[in-house]
């Protein structure tokens, strides 16, 4: 099954966002990551172009559209639209979770609808809406496919993303899925979703352990960092780097039967426009959409790569 929603319907925007302009146009305010690793360009892409077709749809809507190359920056641009823009609505994709839980519950509290994506907030319960990909789901899929390609147990390294709940919930359930199986994690540090970070981190483990018979990148930009400083050192004894998120070009080792790149687990960009999407349709109708949304993880193996693999996307 490709996605998996749960969609909890509550009241139709019974609590609503603050009402509209005086010109009856609403506005919504989506402040996300810029393009600083291959997801993050996907996300900008998909965010661009929903809202330049969501504003020809809706002529009763605009957007401001910002991204930011940090926590800061990112509150900063979400001050200015409250202030200048007056906004109704606002999708955020935090850049960390921490930083940004104060200033988005501040929105929240001046009646404006909050949709998160992707990265929750480190305390619940503030945003009407959370899109995300299945984060417990896409760690659990990679411990599985580990825990089948080392069945008799082996040494793994693990390199997590920047620190945030969905990063957090992806560990946790790939080390619940790999418990009892004799796989030992004997190094995990963050990469940031990071090909440089990775590549550093990377460089840091071959130095410090002589053997290593896997790595869990977590996030394939992160695996191509990983892959280029294994492909630097010369080694041989790791069998296989998986990653995650469905990067074309990976997905394409994948289905050409690469060794060092058996397979990947989807977490699309695309859900950036899911949630611009509902959050529009929130405004502009009476239907239903908070609750959560949540885009199911799927093991690509060369079996059905070609399902995933979109030779024109940006990442």
């Amino acid at each position: 099954m490709n996605k998996l929603a749960y969609l909890g319907l509550a009241a139709a925007l019974a609590a609503g966002p603050v009402l509209a302009q005086d010109d009856d146009t609403q506005v919504i305010g989506v402040s996300i990551p810029a393009a600083t690793h291959g997801w993050a360009g996907g996300l900008n892409f998909h965010a661009q172009q929903t809202v330049e077709r969501l504003e020809e749809t809706y002529p009763q809507l605009d957007f401001v559209l910002a991204t930011a190359s940090g926590p800061a920056q990112q509150v900063n641009d979400i001050e200015d639209m409250v202030a200048t823009r007056n906004i109704d609505a606002l999708v955020v994709l935090p850049f960390e979770s921490e930083p940004l839980t104060g200033p988005v519950a501040a929105v929240a509290e001046r009646g404006t609808w909050v949709t998160v994506v992707d990265r929750g907030l480190s305390q619940e319960g503030i945003e009407d809406l959370y899109v995300a990909g299945d984060n417990a789901g896409f760690g659990r899929v990679s411990g599985q496919f580990f825990a089948g390609r080392l069945p008799e147990g082996g040494k793994i390294v693990v390199l997590r993303g920047i620190p945030t709940t969905i990063d957090n919930e992806r560990v946790e359930n790939f080390q619940a899925a790999i418990e009892g199986t004799g796989i030992e994690i004997i190094g995990m540090e963050h990469g940031n979703w990071n090909r440089d970070d990775a590549f550093t981190v990377m460089q840091d483990f071959l130095s410090r352990h002589p053997q290593i018979d896997a790595v869990w990148a977590s996030d394939d930009d992160m695996a191509v960092g990983v892959l280029a400083a294994i492909r630097q050192s010369g080694r041989e004894d790791i069998g296989f780097v998986l990653g995650g998120a469905g990067m074309k070009e990976m997905v394409k080792r994948v289905a050409d039967g690469d060794a060092m790149v058996p397979a990947d687990v989807t977490y699309p960009p695309g859900m950036i426009a899911t949630a611009i999407e509902m959050t529009a349709v929130g405004l502009v109708s009476d239907a239903p959409v908070s609750g959560r949304f949540t885009i199911g993880s799927v093991l690509v193996t060369p079996e059905n790569a070609a399902q995933f693999y979109y030779p024109d996307s940006p990442f």
